[in-house]
């Protein structure tokens, strides 16, 4: 071993103990406040305190394994389990945060904290039960449609009132949603595009585990063009196998490059970059370069931009490109989960403006990953509208 070998090795015993024990730190405190809350706290009979108990330790104990065994060796059944106890504990978690300013209101009032503590427990678990319901019934429908209209100044008359259809984030898993993909499609024809675009994050798993769920996509229609660009999860899960995959499929696949349509005599650059993660995938070839991605176009033509991260609209705005259509955020998925994404990304949801020209679209995705619920952040199917002038 070498003396740069020798220093490289405390250094990567060091990250691996603090992400061990931050992890360790995250799981006590997911499982354990909930504990607190539901099981300890009111002061239940010994019996009601020790079953609880036992299914927190028993849940806690197993989370790791249905994880790892789901999304780190691909077994479908143990991703749904991990998932879904993903999904109940943080709400749970985050409904039994909230429950202390219940108690302490209570407290105020003048009840007895036995009684607080009860009536704590008692709203934790119904409001939880109830979000749960409500938000896996949000999960599992077709999303949607939300319509919005962009001004572009520098589009020509011929391009207003073109319709671009955005959906993203399908991320088809170990739920089988292949008649949900069928339904998104019937959806998104319905709405009689110009141009439908794909901002990445097509599934969870490789193109042929999830050959069925894509198939739908296959029969999107768009008048003008059907382009698609990577997400980060393609890159956990042989990116290369599915940009394959949506060429099959009959999609442009938007890999650090452009095309150019045509609608009533005037011109529109679409252009797509992969995802800012590709460059660390060691994939050949992979990598967010718009540079490349606009050259040999037109810089007197309006761009339109698709990149899966909102945080890749800084190369965005230092090109001039006009608007640039993202994902990845879920619009933060379960609440109040969008705090911890903004500290990440410039944007949520919704039409921002960055620089003096350009504008981001951000979706808060069709599908969902990982925990089936989506809790105050609807899914959607975009249909934004472009305008000509200002």
């Amino acid at each position: 071993m070498t003396a740069g070998e020798a220093a490289v090795e405390p250094r990567r015993s060091s990250r691996a103990l603090f992400f061990v024990s931050a992890l360790v730190v995250v799981l006590a405190l997911l499982f354990g406040v909930p504990w607190w809350t539901l099981v300890a706290a009111p002061g239940w009979s010994t019996p009601v305190e020790v079953l609880g108990s036992v299914v927190f330790v028993v849940a806690l104990a197993a989370f790791p394994g249905f994880m790892f065994l789901g999304h780190g060796r691909g077994r479908d059944w143990a991703a749904r389990a991990g998932d879904v106890m993903l999904g109940v504990i943080w709400v749970l978690f985050t409904w039994s945060v909230l429950g202390t300013l219940l108690r302490g209101a209570l407290s105020l009032g003048g009840i007895d904290s036995q009684t607080g503590a009860r009536v704590v427990a008692g709203s934790v678990a119904s409001v939880a039960l109830l979000l749960l319901l409500y938000g896996y019934a949000e999960a599992m429908r077709v999303p949607r449609v939300r319509r919005v209209d962009v001004a572009i100044p520098r589009l020509g008359a011929g391009f207003d009132g073109a319709k671009v259809v955005l959906i993203t984030d399908t991320h088809y898993g170990p739920i089988d949603r292949a008649r949900w993909s069928s339904r998104v499609t019937e959806a998104v024809n319905a709405l009689d595009a110009d141009v439908v675009c794909h901002t990445g994050d097509i599934a969870d798993g490789t193109a042929e585990a999830r050959r069925e769920q894509s198939e739908p996509l296959g029969r999107i229609r768009a008048a003008l063009a059907r382009t698609y660009v990577t997400g980060n999860h393609e890159y956990y899960s042989q990116a290369q196998g599915w940009v394959e995959r949506m060429r099959e499929l009959g999609w442009e696949a938007l890999r650090n490059r452009h095309v150019v349509v045509e609608r009533d005599g005037d011109r529109l650059v679409i252009a797509g970059v992969d995802d800012v993660t590709a460059a660390g995938s060691g994939l050949p070839g992979h990598g967010e370069d718009l540079g490349a991605a606009l050259t040999g176009a037109d810089p007197a033509l309006p761009v339109l931009l698709l990149a899966h991260q909102p945080k890749q609209i800084r190369h965005a705005v230092e090109h001039g490109v006009d608007l640039q259509l993202s994902g990845h955020t879920h619009g933060g998925q379960i609440w109040p989960f969008h705090y911890l994404v903004r500290v990440d990304q410039p944007a949520v949801a919704g039409l921002s403006r960055h620089g003096e020209r350009t504008q981001l679209y951000t979706s808060r995705g069709t599908g969902f990953w990982g925990p089936p619920f989506r809790v105050f952040a609807p899914s959607e199917i975009t249909l934004l509208t472009l305008r000509s002038g200002s």
